[in-house]
């Protein structure tokens, strides 16, 4: 167990100094009781909010749910919510209470919580624990306060939430709480997709994603209905030992947890059914799914409001998994200029993971370890990959007669002969192979 922040126990003590009970409560508990060191701190008080803000007027402070009963406290830069014990009506929107009753118990507002290992507290002597999360937390159980049905038809983001702690914490999750997120599943899409979004991300990265994601396909159709084509479709292919779904999400658990690439290698086949053909042979082909495959990627991640450079990098990790790979210094220099290194990179790890998650994958994985060898060797060397590195720019072009998109287009072909060592990064050099680019560029004009 380990021990919690001072900050956030001196709130808890002064609110108890004030003649109020208060407890540590949620996710700071639940990490302690795990030996990982809590990120947000909770605190539940019988004080009413203006007392709260009464007992803290010293302290700055943010009243950022006062219709819930929160203030959130920023005690020497440790920002601690405090929530007025609380018990809910019913929820019409399937999302938010429409009505809140503060309490003077700290039972009923356990009880109103989402999952055992989040509903309980701390007061500073002892562990209260009145559903039974320590028990739940050694057993490595996700499981639902009371009746799953009524917590899931209170909050729709409630099962997804389960499944990112499950997968979070790789526990399992118990089953009349699994029945329910499956039946639940259909009311994902009435929370507002940012909250999918995030929670969806949040997941994916997580250590135990892959068993949550193959357990739970409702949920991650629900969510990304492009995965759903793929969800027990027989490639047909001797390359491929399992349905489209299956392979993308055995890809997934060989990349970091990075969520562009994380989500790439989810949706980097689902335009395969799309695409999907069958040969004289009965063998089953996919021309030109990585390109459809990119434009579903796209959707799914823009329905889910993903931030934007994520999603371009998904998206062109998706759109380029399947590109011819070369173990040469040719071929590094071009696509480390074309790409940078970052990029570049994280593609052969997208390419070695989907090359794992096929039947004899590991015979592919020498070549793309070779192709990699060749372009960190060649980023040791200092190569010339980008503009700035070029010896000639810009107004050497124009000096050399050029104007226009020619200039872009003479030191955009420049670079690339110096990435790929075709061409020694020589100004001399440069400045010759300029002179001949702008005498075939003048060729046309001549003739006129």
């Amino acid at each position: 167990m380990i021990p919690w922040d001072s900050r956030a126990l001196a709130v808890v003590e002064r609110l108890e100094q004030a003649g109020c009970r208060a407890v540590l409560v949620g996710g700071c508990v639940r990490d302690s009781l795990l030996s990982r060191p809590p990120h947000d701190y909770d605190v539940a008080t019988s004080a009413l909010p203006e007392q709260v803000a009464r007992v803290f007027e010293d302290i700055p402070q943010v009243p950022t749910g006062l219709r819930h009963g929160t203030i959130t406290l920023f005690w020497d830069g440790l920002g601690v919510e405090v929530t007025t014990f609380r018990r809910e009506g019913s929820y019409s929107d399937h999302r938010r209470p429409d009505r809140v009753e503060f309490t003077g118990t700290l039972e009923e507002d356990l009880a109103r919580r989402d999952f055992t290992i989040n509903a309980m507290a701390w007061d500073g002597r002892a562990l209260i624990d009145p559903f039974g999360g320590r028990e739940d937390l050694e057993a490595g159980l996700v499981r639902c306060v009371g009746d799953p049905e009524r917590r899931f038809e209170e909050d729709a983001l409630r099962p997804l939430r389960g499944l990112r702690l499950a997968a979070q914490l790789d526990f399992s999750i118990q089953g009349d709480t699994a029945a329910a997120i499956r039946r639940h599943a259909p009311q994902l899409p009435l929370v507002a997709w940012e909250r999918l979004g995030e929670e969806f991300v949040r997941l994916v990265c997580a250590p135990g994603a892959g068993r949550v994601l193959l357990d739970f396909p409702e949920s991650a159709a629900a969510l990304v209905p492009e995965l759903g084509e793929g969800m027990g479709f027989d490639q047909r292919n001797p390359h491929h030992r399992w349905d489209v779904y299956t392979h993308s999400v055995k890809a997934l658990e060989r990349v970091p947890p990075v969520p562009a690439l994380r989500l790439a290698a989810l949706l980097h086949d689902v335009g395969k059914p799309r695409t999907f053909t069958l040969d004289g042979a009965g063998v089953g082909h996919f021309y030109g799914h990585d390109k459809v495959s990119a434009q579903l990627a796209a959707q799914a991640l823009e329905r889910l409001r993903l931030p934007g450079r994520v999603r371009e990098e998904a998206v062109d990790l998706v759109a380029r998994h399947h590109l011819p790979v070369e173990p040469t210094r040719k071929w590094a220099g071009r696509w480390l200029s074309r790409l940078g290194e970052e990029r570049l990179l994280e593609l052969l790890v997208l390419k070695r993971a989907d090359a794992l998650a096929c039947a004899g994958g590991e015979e592919g994985t020498p070549l793309l370890d070779r192709a990699e060898e060749e372009v960190r060797s060649l980023l040791d060397s200092a190569p010339c990959l980008t503009l700035k590195d070029l010896a000639v720019d810009g107004r050497d072009a124009l000096a050399a007669g050029l104007s226009g998109p020619a200039v872009g287009r003479c030191l955009k072909k420049l670079l690339e002969e110096a990435a790929q060592g075709s061409l020694p990064n020589d100004r001399d050099r440069l400045l010759e192979e300029m002179g001949r680019f702008a005498q075939l560029e003048k060729g046309p004009l001549d003739k006129r």
